[in-house]
This record gives structure tokens, sequence and C-alpha cells, in this order.
């Protein structure tokens, strides 16, 4: 018996605990987590200061340590979100359909919890609480695998979280962490039928098509964001450059950060030289097509695969489009069904572009920074799918929730 095989079992074991017990039970665990983690605070700093030392040695990017590195106000950041959680309806026992047939058969349509959750993930520590909050709010018991970069970092978190739950008079075993991060434990993971209900992958192209293709689990699959702005020749210029930067800057190492901005080409000769004053601030390399370069110095000549890239970087694709119909077949042609956004005052233009542009979020003057769940007010997220099957954009409790049918007679026979 291999090691996530006992893992599993133990999670299996502790699913059927947790799909039975209150509301309350959950939030008093819940509030112990948040409680655990603003008091044991430098605890997790250290731990995550091991994996920054390595990272560093390493030649990690500074973009993915950002993505790596704790601090006290993002742990502050990550316990707020776990007592959001505790503040929201617990999505397990809802009758959300149902009625009586002819033959006097009452039927009721109740969500239920999905069983035993499986994440494999990377380099982002906060993930592993909004996971273990998220499956522990709806009732699931999660298995997380997250990358060898944050290994201290995971440890640590999951040693406190199952503490807390213990403390609350769960079984700690609602959150179990694969200490192996080899491939092979990957592997198994992915292949560990009757334990792991559904597995969500949560990084980089590489890591969500390798688990696609290779699980034998139930996969529910978390898009690589490669996002677009199409700035349209009716946008406000300041606004337009905000949004812009804000998209690219604020934090660029994540799935929703933008990859390439459209430009219309009416606008195009005030609006490029604008943003990059503004993204000269922040070293962003650009790489963009003849037309952009010919109105702003030091762009590099943008490949085909530049456009298909997530770059997760100081990095933005530039390309000058002649109309919105340009626009959109470039975004259908490139989008990773991720998050899309269109800067315009022109109505019909917005609607159109909301309506032809078939991404899992779509913005109309607004960064795509938000499509998270906390800003879309779920407290956290397991992750954003960009597929279309049981659930789509970001995923909170509701998305970690099936149902039953509960079916009550009076000796009825057919």
């Amino acid at each position: 018996m291999n090691s996530l095989t006992e893992l599993g079992k133990r999670a299996k074991a502790a699913s059927r605990i947790l799909s039975c017990v209150t509301t309350a039970q959950k939030n008093r665990a819940l509030s112990a987590i948040a409680d655990t983690l603003c008091a044991r605070t430098q605890e997790v700093i250290a731990a995550n200061e091991k994996d920054l030392t390595a990272a560093q040695e390493n030649g990690m990017t500074q973009s993915l340590q950002d993505r790596l590195r704790l601090t006290e106000d993002r742990i502050a950041g990550i316990a707020k979100a776990v007592l959001e959680i505790v503040g929201q309806e617990d999505p397990i026992g809802r009758v959300t359909g149902g009625g009586s047939r002819p033959n006097g058969l009452k039927i009721e349509k109740v969500t239920v919890p999905l069983g035993v959750v499986g994440m494999i993930y990377e380099a982002r520590p906060n993930v592993t609480v909004d996971a273990a909050a998220l499956c522990l709010k709806s009732s699931n018991v999660c298995i997380l695998r997250g990358g060898k970069e944050a290994i201290h970092s995971n440890t640590m978190l999951v040693e406190l979280m199952r503490e807390a739950v213990q403390s609350a008079g769960l079984p700690a075993d609602c959150i179990l962490l694969v200490t192996d991060t080899t491939r092979q434990s990957a592997a198994d993971l992915m292949t560990l039928d009757g334990y792991v209900d559904v597995l969500f992958p949560r990084g980089g192209k590489g890591l969500i098509q390798s688990v696609v293709k290779n699980a034998s689990v139930p996969v529910i699959e978390t898009g690589a964001g490669n996002c677009h702005i199409f700035v349209d020749a009716s946008a406000d210029l300041e606004m337009a450059v905000r949004v812009c930067d804000n998209a690219k800057t604020s934090r660029p190492s994540v799935c929703n950060a933008v990859e390439t901005v459209l430009v219309h080409r009416e606008i195009a000769p005030l609006f490029l030289p604008k943003l990059k004053e503004a993204l000269d601030e922040h070293r962003v390399e650009l790489r963009g097509c003849a037309r952009t370069a010919a109105l702003i110095p030091g762009v590099v000549p943008a490949s085909e695969e530049d456009y298909a890239t997530e770059y997760d970087d100081y990095i933005l694709a530039l390309r000058v489009v002649d109309t919105l119909d340009e626009a959109i077949e470039h975004i259908q042609a490139y989008s990773t069904g991720h998050s899309e956004a269109i800067l315009t005052n022109d109505y019909r233009n917005a609607q159109a572009f909301t309506a032809r542009i078939d991404s899992a979020a779509v913005y109309v003057n607004a960064s795509t920074r938000f499509t998270d769940g906390g800003e879309f007010g779920f407290g956290a997220e397991i992750g954003i799918s960009t597929q279309k099957l049981h659930a789509r954009g970001p995923m909170g409790l509701e998305a970690l929730c099936s149902c039953k049918y509960i079916v009550t007679g009076d000796g009825q026979t057919r």
C-alpha cells in the first residue's frame, strides 16, 4: 500500500464524519483556523522564509517569489477570508428542487458534499488555506498536494489547521497534505480511484494539462489565464491607462493579470505613449506589432507565440487593431477562456463584446484582476474554472456541492 492510498483511506473515513456535522461545528473549526493563523503568524513566516531562501538560490523569478511570499498582512488577509467563509450560508442540506408526483411520491433535490477533494497546485501557499476552508465549510475533506517550492509553508499551515480543527471537535484528517512533492505523488493522486471524488489542478498550463490528460479520477479544469483588454476608440484615456496598468502590474504573477492589450487604431497614437509611461515605472517589457513599434520606442517585435503566452511576469503584448471585430477575433484565437475586458464609452460595442466573448469573466470598464473568489463575494476560491461543466469562473462553496434526491412514499411500487 503506497502512502497516497493510506491518505485516501483516512480521507474517506473523515468524509463520512464530516458529511454529518452541523453548521455550528464547521464554523467553530473555521474560526479556530483563523484565530490560530493570527496567533502563530511568526511561525508561518519562519517556515515561508525557508521556501523563499530556496527559491532565491534556485533562481525563481521575482514575480513568482511574490506568489510564494507570506507577510503579516497577507496572513491576516488569509485569516480574514476564512472568517468571511464562516459568515456565508452553509451550502449543504439545502432543498433546491422537487415536488410531488401523481402517484404520491414526494421528491426533494438536496445539496450534498462532493466527498474527498484533491488539489494539485504550485507555489501558492494561500491556496492551502483557501482550499481547506472552502472544503471544510462545504463538508468536503481535502487532500492537498502543493509544489516543492512551498513545502515548508504548506506543512506549517496544514499542521496549524489540523490542530485548530481537532480543537473544535472535528477529525484532524478533514485536512490532509501530501508531503512527498515528487512527480510520482502527483501521479498517484491523479489515479486515486475510489478515494478521490474530484481533483482540481491549479497552476500553470503545463500542470493543468498534465492532470487533465493523465488523471483517472474526475477533474474540474482550472484554466491558465491568457487575459486580454481591448481599448476601444471611445475609451477614456486616463481610465484606460489606469485599468491596464493595474491589470498588468498590481500582481503580474497571477492568472487574472492581463497579458495582451489590444488598442483601436484611432486612439493608439494618444493612448500607447501614456500606457508606456505608466508601465515604465514597473519596468514592463513590451512586445508588440509593427504599428505599435511605430508609435512607441523600445518595443520587442511580437511573435504568434507571444500572443498565445501567459507570461506571469512584467511582460505585456500589444497590438493595434482596426475594428472591434478584429479585436474579438484576436481574443477568440488566443484566449484561454479566463477573463477579458473592453474599455469603452460606446454602449453598443460593450454589448457586442460581452455577447461574443465566451470567457468565464467578461468585463466592461474594469480590470481583469477582479476575477477572484474574494472579490466576487465568495470569501475565497478553490480555483477559477475555464470549462463549462458543473462550474465556471471563480469556484466558491456552491461549486463544491453535488446533489442527491430524497424520495418519500407510502408503499408505492412500479
